[in-house]
């Protein structure tokens, strides 16, 4: 039973992950080591496709390992980022500030997280 509910929060995590490929509001990194550790624990066939995976293998990997990305997804994850932060700042949110204070600390914080991470070597 356990590993049955590994398998189905590592697939929903899983999902959620590459859906934050490309919606900035959503974390893809934190879901992507949660597919990890569920996978590890419930299905080593599930966990070695995960890591063997051509994108997301690496990137789980480069990031577990080292804490990089490449550039290319620090810029494109910014560029998103502010966009959409912005957007809903100034389109959705006029008039509530508290809203446009949290969301504007929100952006700030994964940017900074996003800019001190180091840029992967090679190929990034």
């Amino acid at each position: 039973m356990k590993k049955n509910l590994y398998i189905a929060a590592g697939s929903l995590s899983l999902v959620l992950g590459i859906i934050g490929i490309f919606v900035p509001i959503l974390p893809t990194t934190p879901f992507l080591l949660l597919t990890a550790w569920l996978w590890l624990r419930s299905s080593q066939k599930l966990y070695d496709w995960l890591m063997r995976h051509r994108k997301l293998g690496r990137y789980i990997k480069d990031y577990m390992e080292d804490k990089t990305v490449p550039a290319k997804v620090k810029v494109y994850t910014l560029v998103l980022l502010w966009a959409s932060m912005l957007f809903c700042i100034f389109y959705f949110l006029s008039g509530r500030i508290w809203l446009q204070f949290l969301l504007m600390s929100i952006a700030i914080g994964v940017s900074l997280h996003v800019l001190l991470l180091k840029n992967t070597k090679g190929n990034g």
